[in-house]
């Protein structure tokens, strides 16, 4: 959410309007509708040197990122990583991609959990059963905090092998679930 100067990251600023926001019309030509995934093919997205904040104050993201979804009917996006992780920091850009964000935004919560070596914030995995064991390591919840992708929390552990089509693809698959 914090950036290195503690400024709020333009993806947490983008996610706290989408409510307000969702479904306002566009200007321009004949837009996608809102709940399809944007097609952005091979994008290659601005990798940031820093997407994950301090590890301090963890917990309190992620409860009012509940209290966010449970008022504006999104599911929460938790992306457990480390600013060290090429791939983490590749994922964090593709969220972060003009191009992608409002979508994202549109759907989810955004928390990024910055779980250092593996060695950090690591509780609210543990309190679901579940255990890191890569980064990224992503989960999709839904408001009432049932892991929609208990299946795949590392399918995205090799983001940069991944086309970004491909990741954006899974986020949609895994916010269609119930």
């Amino acid at each position: 959410m914090y950036g290195r100067s503690g400024h709020m990251s333009r993806l947490w600023r983008v996610g706290l309007v989408a409510g307000a926001c969702a479904g306002a019309p566009s200007g321009g030509g004949q837009a996608a509708p809102p709940d399809a995934p944007p097609r952005i093919g091979n994008l290659t997205p601005a990798v940031p040197a820093e997407p994950y904040g301090p590890t301090e104050g963890a917990r309190e993201r992620i409860a009012a990122a509940f209290d966010t979804a449970r008022a504006t009917g999104r599911k929460v996006l938790l992306d457990f990583g480390g600013n060290w992780c090429p791939d983490c920091r590749i994922l964090a850009g593709l969220m972060d991609d003009p191009a992608v964000a409002p979508w994202i935004a549109r759907h989810f919560v955004v928390v990024m959990v910055n779980v250092e070596r593996m060695n950090a914030n690591l509780d609210f995995l543990e309190q679901h059963g579940l255990k890191i064991t890569a980064v990224p390591t992503v989960l999709v919840v839904t408001a009432q905090g049932k892991v929609l992708n208990a299946d795949g929390l590392t399918a995205l552990g090799n983001a940069r092998a991944m086309s970004s089509q491909a990741v954006i693809d899974l986020l949609a698959q895994w916010e269609a679930r119930t």
